[in-house]
Order: structure tokens, then C-alpha cells, then sequence
């Protein structure tokens, strides 16, 4: 039987299988990819963290010294296969688990044709593990192409396109500001009350102010930076960006809404570069109707509607460790369910996900280490 079965080797696992190691402890882990941090290698070539170094690092190995504020995507790939060199983690590749069920107080991991049975499962498949690909009326007729934000590269097939991104998330404001600055023609359908931050304030990054006005009490460091956020960026509203009232860090805290940061969106929107647009209504063969009744001719659709973590498909008997958002309601044992973790899940923080692996992997490394007494 295995002791610790990890399923999933991007960063969550990764951080996990570390944080075992540390305290040596044995682990099984499996990944449904052929590579560790599978979900980096398919981004988009310009991506970099939005978070800065000091606070996406995994346990026990700070990023290099040479390494930037804000990293590239191919540096932190680079990274974790360091890491996992450095904590000898060897992932059973192309072993996708299908389903987790709880039986003679053991967990049976289905991995197609096999089943792999554990006393410890640890779930790190992550926030983005399912794109949520959203249908409208008339888009089986569209004659463009649609993808999910999850299979755009980078500008150079959209040269010459009329192109429309739906959702402005970190996802899809970065991926409207990369056409732009392509010189291809963008439009972005806002589809909610946007929360904005920029990622640098005053050459300091906004993360690291966030943390120090989240310490102050009575919401106080919210309200400083709700005025600093609108003398920075003026009124949104006559670009027709609907804005939040509550603050950025109350969102963060009370709904796990991950504010835009800011990487220079707002002012390709401003000069006219980026076109802003209502939620999307429906669509023809040539073109995408909004719901204040305007249209654009659109060759290309991308859809930055996010993802589902769908939980609920993986785990058995999963009303009482998951709740209504498809999220863990807690890291350790939730429900009862002895033996069963969770991990790269805590989208709470000013941190990031990837702020919150060092204290979990540490919590749920006690917990395992404190039941094997």
C-alpha cells in the first residue's frame, strides 16, 4: 500500500513531494501529463508570475539570485525541474486518476485500467484543471474561430484579424494587451465589475504593498488602497469598464477574487488600441451581438472565461469536503474524510496559489507526520 499518494506534479505537488522529503517521509506521486509542471508549458509565450519572486518560491529552495522580480515562464519551468532534481520527486507520468474512493478506510485511486490504493491521498490537481468554456445562442453558426484562452500562443496567427477576447481576468487583459501591442485589432467584452490593480506602484510592487495595508485592522489598508487605485487609473467608467466598489484586498479575502493586475491594458483601452465591450449577447456567422445592443464583425474569438477545478467528478461521496464553487472547504481531513488533502487550492491570499504552498505543504506534512506516530 502506499503511504502518500500525490496526484498532480505542477507546483502544488511539486511543493507537496518536497515538503515529504523534507521530513522524510515517502510518497507515490502520478501526473497525467508526460512532464512535471505541464500547465506552465502551455501558456502563452510572454507570460511571466504576477507575483513576486520572494513569495512564489517552493519549500526549501528560494529562486536564484539572478533570477527577476517577475518571472518568465520558461525560467520557472526551468525552476521546477530544479526542484524536483534537488528533492529527487520522480512522477509516474501518463497516469491520469479518474476517480477517488474511500473504501475499508483506505482510498482507491483509479488511473484507468489500474487502481492504486493509499492511506494518504494528497489532491493537487489545481484551480485550473477544466477550462469553463461557456455556450451563447448562434454560436454553432459563428463561421470564425473560437479557442479557449488556454490554446492561445501568441499574436502571430491573428495578424490581419478582427479578434475578440471574452473576460478580462489576468488571463484575458494580458492576452488583449499582447495583440495590441501586435498592432492587431482587439476588442475585450467585460462580462462583470472588474477589480484593477496596477502591478507597480511608484516602482515598488503592488503585492508587497498589499501585504503590509492587509496587516492593518478595520479594513483600514483596504480603503487606502480603493483611493490609491482611483487617483491611479482615473475613472474607469467613461471607458466603459465597470468597476467594483469594494475594495481589491476585501474581494481577495471574503471571495477568492483574484483582482486584474495590471501590466498596461488599461492604457492600451485608453489610447483606443483595445476596444471595450458589454457581455456577449449572442453570435451570427460574421459577427457577435453585446446586451447594450451593439455588434462587432469578429474573425476570431477567445474565450478568458476561466476554469473549473471539478472536483466533484474526481472524488466519491464529495458533498462533504467540497463546497457550492467546487473548492475544498478545508486543506486537512475536510469532512471527516480521515486521510485526504488538499493543496494549490487557497486562492484567499494576497500571496497568490503559489504564496500559499509553503505554509500548506507544512500544515499537511504535520498532519501526516502526527497520524503515522
Amino acid at each position: 500500500m502506499i503511504q502518500n499518494l500525490i496526484i498532480g506534479a505542477g507546483p502544488a505537488g511539486l511543493a507537496m513531494a518536497g515538503a515529504l522529503r523534507h521530513a522524510k517521509k515517502d510518497f507515490y506521486m502520478i501526473e497525467k501529463s508526460h512532464h512535471i509542471a505541464s500547465k506552465w508549458h502551455a501558456h502563452y509565450d510572454r507570460l511571466h508570475l504576477h507575483t513576486v519572486k520572494e513569495y512564489s518560491h517552493l519549500p526549501y529552495m528560494p529562486f536564484p539570485d539572478t533570477y527577476p522580480t517577475y518571472i518568465h515562464k520558461s525560467d520557472l519551468i526551468a525552476y521546477y525541474e530544479s526542484y524536483a532534481a534537488q528533492w529527487d520527486i520522480k512522477p509516474h507520468y501518463n497516469k491520469e486518476a479518474t476517480k477517488i474512493i474511500k473504501h475499508d478506510n483506505k482510498w482507491h485511486v483509479h488511473c484507468g485500467d489500474e487502481i492504486l490504493i493509499a492511506k494518504n491521498v494528497i489532491v493537487a490537481t489545481g484551480i485550473n484543471r477544466i477550462p469553463k468554456i461557456p455556450h451563447w445562442k448562434g454560436q454553432e453558426n459563428f463561421k470564425g474561430e473560437i479557442i479557449h484562452a488556454n490554446k492561445y500562443k501568441n499574436a502571430i496567427p491573428y495578424q490581419d484579424k478582427k479578434v475578440l477576447i471574452i473576460g478580462m481576468g489576468n488571463t484575458g487583459a494580458e492576452i488583449a494587451l499582447d495583440l495590441a501591442e501586435h498592432n492587431v485589432q482587439v476588442g475585450i467584452s467585460i462580462r462583470s465589475k472588474q477589480s484593477i490593480v496596477p502591478r507597480d506602484l511608484f516602482g515598488r510592487p503592488i503585492q508587497k504593498t498589499a501585504k503590509i495595508l492587509d496587516t492593518l485592522p478595520f479594513d483600514l489598508g483596504a480603503h487606502i488602497g480603493n483611493i490609491v487605485r482611483k487617483l491611479y487609473f482615473g475613472n474607469l467608467a467613461k471607458y466603459n469598464i465597470p468597476i467594483h466598489t469594494e475594495p481589491p484586498i476585501k474581494m481577495l479575502r471574503e471571495t477568492g477574487k483574484t483582482p486584474t493586475i495590471d501590466l498596461g491594458t488599461v492604457a492600451r483601452i485608453k489610447d483606443g488600441s483595445i476596444h471595450v465591450h458589454a457581455d456577449v449577447s449572442h453570435f451570427d456567422k460574421t459577427s457577435v451581438y453585446y446586451t447594450n445592443g451593439d455588434s462587432s464583425v469578429i474573425d476570431a474569438v477567445i474565450l478568458a472565461t476561466g476554469y473549473l477545478t471539478h472536483l466533484e467528478t474526481l472524488i466519491e461521496e464529495s458533498k462533504n469536503c467540497i463546497d457550492q464553487k467546487g473548492e475544498p472547504i478545508k486543506k486537512c481531513n475536510p469532512g471527516n474524510q480521515q486521510g485526504l488533502y488538499f493543496i494549490g487550492f487557497d486562492n484567499y491570499k494576497t500571496g497568490g496559489i503559489l504564496g500559499t504552498l509553503r505554509d500548506d505543504s507544512a500544515e499537511i506534512t504535520k498532519s501526516i507526520v502526527a497520524t503515522s506516530e
